[in-house]
């Protein structure tokens, strides 16, 4: 006779959130730890999704490191992606915001966010630390 599914729950270090996973197999829970983590650190809000402190293997995984480098002091300034857009910010921190919603509506985004932009989008920067990035045009 076959042992029943249970599930086990477990504490995910970056969110101290519960996620419950068959405790079957390890390797599973594992799994499914690792999984859970890394949609729990993405968010998306006014079309901008944001990955919080992803691990150096997601990072590997996309080639960041190899990715050419773009840095500005405090700043202000309009942009417009002519294309998907995908960073990494090193150093820094930004207010962005999307044309179109409210002025109080903004994503904030940090050193060590994963940051994906959609093609089209058209935005303000409000750069309160200087910034250092890899970024990925697709």
């Amino acid at each position: 006779m076959a042992s029943p599914m249970v599930s086990t729950p477990v504490q995910l270090r970056t969110t101290g959130r519960l996620s419950f996973c068959s405790s079957s197999s390890p390797s599973r829970r594992r799994f499914a730890a690792l999984r859970a983590s890394a949609e729990a650190m993405a968010t998306e809000k006014l079309g901008i999704r944001v990955e919080r402190n992803p691990p150096e293997s997601r990072l590997s995984e996309l080639g960041v490191r190899q990715w050419p480098k773009w840095g500005c002091e405090k700043s202000k300034f309009p942009w417009t992606y002519s294309a998907k857009e995908t960073c990494y910010l090193l150093q820094g921190k930004v207010k962005v915001y999307p044309k179109g919603h409210g002025e109080d509506d903004f994503v904030e985004i940090a050193a060590g966010d994963l940051v994906v932009f959609p093609k089209g989008m058209s935005c303000t920067w409000d750069v309160s630390e200087a910034v250092d990035k890899h970024y990925n045009f697709e």
